[in-house]
């Protein structure tokens, strides 16, 4: 299993059965194939979907079915279709449980950057803003570093995209919970040791008393 399915499998633990969930555009959406069995959770796709499923097997593939990056999707049963004024009216009035996204930045205060690159032309933050504010727990879920840089920093250098509003990291190094406190390193990926984590992170981390090697099952 390549990293990035590695730690979209690990934050598919934490989704609770009857949560909404909001899955960011790139890795958070290979979250929806990994729900553990047993576990409903409604997906909701910020373009005007709930009850989106995983992505479509190829060569079944339906154009109407795409998710917020424009992917073929599935839907589950009683899946419905809106559009984007509702969907953030749902987003805004605090009634997604989860939002997953990725970052290109988070600091150690659980500011999120995660929009722009700078020299980089774009069309602006997105939904991201919204969701990240609007939901009850925020999990990024990012490859820990990008080309070798810290992605886990002590203050975001890139435009903010939120102030204070990252619960929880997972990276294919482990998983961090922003505290009061700071950052605080919890589960480390098998074989790693937390002065390898720390190594490749710029931001300091208090290592849990109750440090754990992480679970993804098989």
């Amino acid at each position: 299993m390549d990293a990035k399915n590695r730690i979209a499998k690990r934050v598919a633990k934490e989704l609770k059965d009857g949560n909404v969930i909001n899955l960011g555009i790139g890795l958070p959406t290979l979250v929806a194939n990994h729900v553990p069995d047993g576990i409903n959770v409604v997906l909701q796709a910020e373009h005007g979907i709930l009850g989106a499923g995983p992505a479509a097997e190829p060569g079944r593939e339906d154009p109407d079915y795409i998710n917020a990056g424009g992917f073929p999707i599935t839907v589950r049963p009683g899946a419905s279709f809106f559009d984007s004024a509702t969907s953030f009216a749902l987003i805004r009035g605090g009634h997604v449980d989860v939002t997953i996204l990725g970052a290109l930045q988070v600091d150690a205060e659980g500011n999120l950057a995660n929009w722009m690159v700078p020299g980089k032309r774009v069309p602006g933050m997105g939904g991201a803003m919204d969701l990240v504010v609007g939901a009850k727990k925020v999990i990024v879920a990012m490859e820990h570093t990008a080309k070798g840089s810290p992605r886990i920093v002590k203050k975001c250098t890139y435009p903010l995209t939120a102030v204070n509003v990252v619960d929880m990291i997972v990276t294919e190094m482990g998983v961090i919970h922003v505290t009061d406190k700071g950052l605080v390193l919890t589960e480390i990926a098998p074989g790693l040791t937390a002065d390898e984590v720390q190594a490749a992170t710029e931001a300091d981390l208090i290592i849990s008393e109750d440090l754990k090697v992480m679970d993804i099952g098989n």
